[in-house]
């Protein structure tokens, strides 16, 4: 396993992860997640993703389930989650959704609990929250690092200048300010790695736990003769999934690019992760495999790192004709 440092910060993740969304309570059951769990971190994997939101609440409560029975050396891993959405659903009440000072505190509280957990060792604002002042989010998440509840703090889906006003006011005030973000990428989603947060990686610096390198899975190949029922694209709920990526012109792509991973001897799922965590400015790329064999051929994206010469890189950028334009002007 390859471990990268987050960001400026002196925390070193695993550039494979292991994450929940979707997958805990929905897809998969203790005994699975167990094993899944299990393989992750035996093959050097130290950092477990959730969030409040996921599967409202429960997921976490597997995951704390698991790593109380798993009984690993606190110190060799690393968890975290996320707030905003709550995990009431619909049933959601004012200040159990959002930024503010009182959601984010009950919330980091909440999630202990839940993972059974003394801290966190990485805590997202899961959303940006226009009605909540900046200044108000950045205190809160300071406060809860000096009262040891979390180690760090990031953000997931916020744009460049929203993070770097956070830091702006973080310098301002003498505080800790946001040290990871959390963005979709994939071959088919690059502008925030590649274009938005380029200021933000050469002024002050941002580990990024990108979520969805397979694009829902779509990167694997499976979508392209139907949904398999067995698939996220099939569970109730997650249509917006599918009308994203089973479109003409990407499936197209996929086809092209299965092939080229065959003309490499490796699998088109092992090719796109290898993809984002060529990325250096990438600390570790979440996987959500359901299946055991999922995620041991995932994990097979290490060995193909070193296979993505300048040449193999030009073949897919000529298959995906989506690279954001830099303007430098």
């Amino acid at each position: 396993m390859e471990y990268r440092r987050m960001g400026r910060s002196g925390l070193q993740l695993s550039v494979l992860s292991y994450g929940s969304w979707v997958t805990f309570h929905k897809q998969i059951d203790d005994s699975i997640a167990d094993e899944l769990m299990g393989i992750a971190y035996d093959n050097g994997i130290n950092f477990f993703d959730n969030a409040e939101a996921y599967a409202l609440g429960e997921s976490e409560k597997m995951m704390g389930r698991i790593l109380k029975k798993k009984n690993w050396d606190r110190t060799s891993y690393t968890v975290s989650s996320k707030a905003f959405f709550g995990w009431r659903g619909k049933e959601n009440k004012p200040n159990q959704t959002g930024l503010s000072r009182k959601h984010l505190m009950e919330a980091c509280h909440e999630a202990l609990q839940r993972l059974q957990l003394d801290y966190l060792d990485l805590f997202f604002c899961h959303r940006p929250d226009t009605n909540v002042p900046i200044e108000e989010v950045v205190w809160t998440m300071h406060n809860l690092i000096q009262q040891g509840k979390i180690l760090y703090w990031g953000t997931s889906q916020w744009s460049a200048a929203e993070i770097m006003e956070a830091h702006r006011l973080a310098q301002q005030y003498g505080l800790i300010g946001p040290t990871v973000e959390q963005p979709q990428y994939n071959m088919f989603e690059r502008f925030k790695m590649e274009q938005d947060y380029l200021p933000v990686f050469q002024n002050v610096g941002l580990g990024t736990t990108i979520w969805s390198p397979l694009a829902a899975g779509f990167l694997t190949g499976k979508y392209l003769n139907g949904i398999p029922d067995d698939s996220r694209l099939a569970i109730q709920g997650f249509d917006w999934l599918k009308e994203r990526w089973v479109q003409e012109a990407k499936i197209e792509k996929v086809k092209k690019l299965a092939v080229l991973a065959q003309e490499m001897g490796v699998s088109l799922a092992e090719l796109a992760i290898a993809w984002t965590i060529k990325n250096p400015n990438v600390t570790t790329a979440i996987l959500g495999a359901t299946k055991k064999q999922q995620l041991e051929e995932n994990l097979k994206a290490l060995q193909v790192l070193p296979l993505l010469t300048p040449e193999i890189m030009e073949k897919i950028e000529q298959v995906l004709q989506n690279k954001p334009i830099l303007d430098l002007a």
